[in-house]
């Protein structure tokens, strides 16, 4: 393959290869029969094993990635999220739990007593496309020399684990790192010198549950108004993934107008979250516009998680939940009553103002489709972070994690969506 690239380079001297529609999204004008011969002979091999390349685009004087499996035309006309689940066992899981270095013992189910593993199997299928296979060398050579960073709370570093399995078997163990810095954390995949960070921000501003370990506060704080003590971190990021709704789940929100730092002269009041949460996505929106680099920089909001605490939304038990549960939700446009419109008019909103004000901000509607995966959560199955009581063992589903997802699982298929997205 060494030297089909050393070929393919030289006849990119006499040849024009722009990426557009087509078998896998490609156009090519040639000059010469030789260079035609020889890019047909490389590009095939390329497909066959499933690399990804990078040609020259002769009008622009950009690098382009091609990638097998990609119609970006037909992507760009179908409704991704928009499909049902099939079981496939033969292409799922896209990794191994246990061979993943960096699995988080919050979402590793299987190391912690799951048996039936099922829910690693499921495949995510639009009605009107395929989905491309994930590539982990084609992901990693678009991240060549960027930042790719996940902001948000607990279900965005389980997407971003999720994303750091997908890519690291495909490097060798003394070409990959990790290490935390407060409430970032950062993998680095040396030979590209590529990074793909999670930043702990539950709620994008400024709030008293900011400290990446200790922040389970009853008297929940924001500061609607303050965020570049979180966005300096994430300023000079290529592509950035933010979410932020599970920690904004109660009726009224406390806001702080002042600093935590000077509590003396702070002024506090208690303001409906709906109202709380438009204040804080502003507030987000305006640091964008002012800071983002439009031209460079390629921005991701991931909608609400939902979550599977009553198990009677789906026809089970009264005082149930998705302790026990081993099957999907089969009705297609089951809607449980996790999701909140209002919510995601909201985010809509912004990102609507966000596009109006010429910024590229893409929504990765994740909610339907994860709606009918009841049985794709930790429930028991998860690192207990304080000891169970007496009361609790007798009566499991008093525990059960119904809000995060195991991993293999749902955050593969979300990651999927985001690389069908970024290509």
């Amino acid at each position: 393959m060494a030297e089909g690239r050393v070929m393919a380079k030289k006849a990119q001297a006499q040849a024009q290869v722009v990426v557009s529609a087509g078998a896998w999204g490609l156009r090519i004008r040639f000059h010469s029969l030789a260079a035609l011969l020889v890019t047909a002979v490389v590009v095939a091999a390329l497909y066959m094993t499933g690399e990804s390349e990078r040609i020259l685009d002769e009008k622009t004087s950009k690098e382009k990635i091609l990638v097998p499996g990609v119609d970006s035309l037909a992507l760009r006309r179908c409704s991704l999220f928009s499909g049902k689940w099939v079981f496939d066992n033969h292409s799922y899981p896209l990794y191994r739990e246990r061979e993943c270095t960096y699995m988080s013992d919050q979402l590793a189910c299987g190391k912690f007593g799951r048996k039936d593993l099922s829910y690693q199997n499921w495949r995510w299928q639009p009605h009107d496309c395929d989905l491309p296979k994930f590539n982990a060398t084609a992901l990693l050579e678009t991240l060549r020399n960027k930042r790719m960073v996940f902001v948000g709370d607990s279900l965005n570093r389980g997407q971003w684990v999720s994303m750091v399995c997908l890519v690291e078997s495909s490097i060798p163990p003394n070409l990959k790192s990790m290490h935390s810095n407060g409430s970032l954390t950062t993998f680095k995949a040396t030979e590209y010198n590529a990074s793909i960070e999670f930043y702990w921000a539950p709620l994008l501003v400024e709030s008293n549950s900011d400290d990446p370990l200790n922040h389970r506060v009853e008297d929940r704080t924001v500061r609607v108004q303050a965020i570049e003590k979180h966005a300096r971190h994430w300023t000079h990021a290529d592509i950035l993934v933010f979410n932020s709704y599970l920690w904004w789940r109660r009726s009224q929100m406390k806001i702080l107008w002042g600093s935590f730092e000077t509590a003396s002269d702070a002024i506090y009041k208690e303001v409906e979250m709906p109202r709380c949460y438009e204040m804080a996505l502003r507030t987000w929106a305006d640091w964008l516009e002012i800071h983002v680099n439009r031209t460079k920089t390629r921005m991701f909001f991931v909608t609400m998680s939902p979550t599977h605490q009553k198990a009677e939304e789906w026809g089970g038990m009264e005082g149930q939940n998705c302790y026990n549960e081993t099957e999907i939700i089969s009705k297609e446009g089951y809607e449980g009553n996790s999701s909140n419109p209002g919510i995601m008019q909201t985010v809509d909103d912004a990102i609507q103002k966000l596009k109006a004000r010429g910024l590229n901000v893409q929504t990765l509607n994740i909610t339907q489709l994860s709606e009918y995966r009841k049985e794709g959560h930790p429930s028991i199955y998860r690192k207990q972070w304080e000891p169970l009581t007496q009361e609790h063992l007798s009566n499991p589903s008093s525990y059960a994690d119904c809000i995060h997802w195991c991993l293999p699982g749902i955050p593969d298929v979300w990651n999927e969506l985001l690389y069908a997205s970024i290509f």
